[in-house]
């Protein structure tokens, strides 16, 4: 099993930038790829980032491409995204999860194991 809390949320202006990050525990994350998702308010879960194991490829979303930087640090057990040029579209919770049969699946819910439980990120204009 394992466990992921995600925290950095909060209220930012658009424009600014906020930096998530989702703790693991229960097992060593480098065994498993990560991604991050959002869902705002009557929408469906959205793919915002994934990156492999090793984090040596990333894949971004369209809506955040060249906005938003996944990154991880194993040693940590932690991952991250980076926000940065926010848009008050991007309001939604935000979740990390991870799994481990995720090669060219990364965009798709089903293809994750386990789940944080969320983090709030509102973007003012």
């Amino acid at each position: 099993q394992v466990q992921l809390v995600e925290s950095g949320g909060g209220l930012v202006q658009a424009g600014g930038s906020l930096r998530l990050s989702c703790a693991a525990s229960g097992r060593t994350l480098s065994s498993y790829a990560m991604g991050w998702f959002r869902q705002a308010p009557g929408k469906e879960r959205e793919f915002v980032a994934g990156i492999r194991w090793n984090g040596g490829t990333t894949y971004y979303g369209d809506s955040v491409k060249g906005r938003f930087t996944i990154s991880r640090d194993n040693a940590k057990n932690m991952g991250y995204l980076q926000m940065d040029s926010l848009k008050t579209e991007d309001t939604a919770v935000y979740y990390c999860a991870a799994g481990r049969s995720i090669p060219g699946r990364y965009a798709e819910i089903g293809a994750y194991d386990y789940w944080g439980q969320g983090t709030q990120v509102t973007v003012s204009s």
